[in-house]
């Protein structure tokens, strides 16, 4: 499940980058009561977008900000307050990691929807009910 983190160049230490993913991938995890499942953990996947200060704009200008995208399959995080809960959770990890350095107000997070049979891994295509079996066919 991808995680796309998206920041100014400077605003996170390697470190404090390191530790916001770790964060993330954590969140997302608890948030669906994943923690531990052996095929979810291998699969909450992702990439660290540093970009030149110039880059990152708020209200068209550039800014100290930070975006969290979060891409899964529709049947995860279905309900608004799964939704809410891995929200509030991300800006959470992004503020503390940037240690003073970014304004809450400047942390903005979404999350994208694949429809059913249009999620990938190593090539194969899954529907949600295959998702669901790979899933609970590795519970911890």
């Amino acid at each position: 499940m991808p995680i796309t983190l998206t920041i100014p160049e400077g605003l996170l230490s390697p470190a404090a980058q390191a530790e916001a993913f770790a964060g993330l991938t954590e969140a997302v995890l608890e948030v669906s009561g994943l923690n531990g499942n052996a095929f979810m953990t291998s699969n909450v996947v992702g990439s660290i977008n540093v970009l030149p200060k110039e880059h990152v704009l708020v209200a068209g200008k550039p800014a100290e900000a930070a975006f969290v995208e979060l891409k899964l399959p529709e049947i995860a995080l279905a309900t608004p307050e799964a939704k809410r809960a891995f929200i509030e959770k991300a800006t959470d990890v992004v503020e503390r990691a940037a240690g003073g350095r970014l304004r809450r107000d400047h942390i903005w997070s979404n999350i994208v929807y694949a429809p059913d049979g249009a999620w990938g891994i190593a090539g194969r295509s899954y529907g949600n009910d295959d998702l669901i079996r790979a899933i609970t066919g590795s519970a911890a």
